[in-house]
């Protein structure tokens, strides 16, 4: 049994009057040229109930209706996971992605992804539909992940995305103490030399910007929010290495991991405008257990100059 296809309606105003439905589509809600060519094969457009050619003119007060694609097959094996579901309606779904799940199957995670997880649940409720997330955040990062529900809130978010109108933010725990208490990170990232992985600061990488804000000082941590205004991989995380900030567990970019074996970055809110409603929509997702645990061990350090140092030069267990 397959599920319904979702119905996306508007209905046109005085300065819709005369226009194509083709324009109001393109330009007034942004459906890709690509997606308008889908609906118009499959004569999923409408006005006032009946099929309407997309070069037809509308006229106020009509009902313009769209059959968005929801049944659709993917290859990406479903299983039957823990999945902590945090928002879902007709387009979207938002989960708390916990620590060492990888977001997208690949040829080295095949199995126990996020994905995994996504498409074993909607298979549960009988339903086909394609895994789209937004955006990724690595392994080992815990947090919020959007998942687009159909090709139109992918779309959508997508342009969002592109135009810097999804505010995304992150909460991290970086060795020493921050002395200012917000800044910008303005330094452009590109692949670190002999790696496919790691990436460094490098004048000819591509342009990055990150905020960041003090929330609270321990005597050898700080704990931040980051505000992304690009989205490079591991961009938080090269961020705080350049500026002498190391994110706490972070080994790959040279922190200190004997209070957190992974690194201590949590993606916890996203903010947008719903792909159908157009209100605007805020999404949050609470902090592990992990990091919860962390700011208890944190808080019985001694003043130290450095993380070592404070965790060496004292008897405290840290367990």
């Amino acid at each position: 049994m397959n599920i319904p296809h979702t119905l996306w309606e508007y209905q046109l105003q005085p300065e819709d009057s005369g226009q194509k439905y083709l324009t109001i589509l393109l330009h007034k809600f942004h459906f890709s040229l690509r997606l308008l060519q889908r609906l118009k094969q499959g004569e999923r457009v409408w006005v006032n109930g009946s099929f309407t050619y997309l070069t037809a003119r509308g006229k106020e007060g009509e009902t313009l209706s769209v059959q968005l694609f929801s049944d659709e097959e993917t290859n990406i094996p479903g299983e039957n996971l823990p999945l902590n579901i945090l928002y879902e309606d007709e387009y979207l779904l938002a989960v708390n992605k916990p620590v060492g799940q990888v977001v997208h199957p690949t040829h080295r995670y095949l199995t126990n992804t996020l994905g995994n997880a996504v498409i074993g649940y909607w298979e549960r409720k009988q339903e086909h539909r394609l895994y789209r997330p937004i955006h990724r955040i690595d392994r080992n990062t815990s947090g919020l992940v959007i998942i687009a529900k159909n090709q139109f809130a992918h779309q959508q978010l997508a342009w969002q995305l592109e135009r810097g109108q999804i505010h995304k933010r992150y909460f991290g725990f970086v060795q020493g103490v921050v002395l200012e208490n917000e800044g910008c990170i303005d330094d452009p990232i590109g692949f670190a030399p002999d790696s496919f992985i790691k990436r460094n600061i490098h004048p000819d990488g591509m342009p990055a910007r990150t905020l960041f804000r003090v929330l609270h000082r321990y005597p050898a941590a700080t704990f931040l929010e980051f505000i992304l205004e690009t989205g490079r991989t591991h961009q938080i995380r090269v961020h705080c290495e350049g500026f002498g900030h190391p994110l706490l567990g972070d080994d790959l970019y040279g922190g200190d991991t004997t209070l957190l074996s992974r690194q201590a970055l949590h993606s916890s809110v996203y903010a947008f405008l719903h792909p159908a409603t157009g209100l605007p929509l805020v999404i949050r997702a609470p902090f592990p257990e992990d990091l919860r645990d962390l700011v208890k061990k944190l808080v019985r350090l001694p003043h130290s100059a450095s993380l070592y140092n404070a965790l060496h030069s004292s008897n405290l267990p840290i367990d």
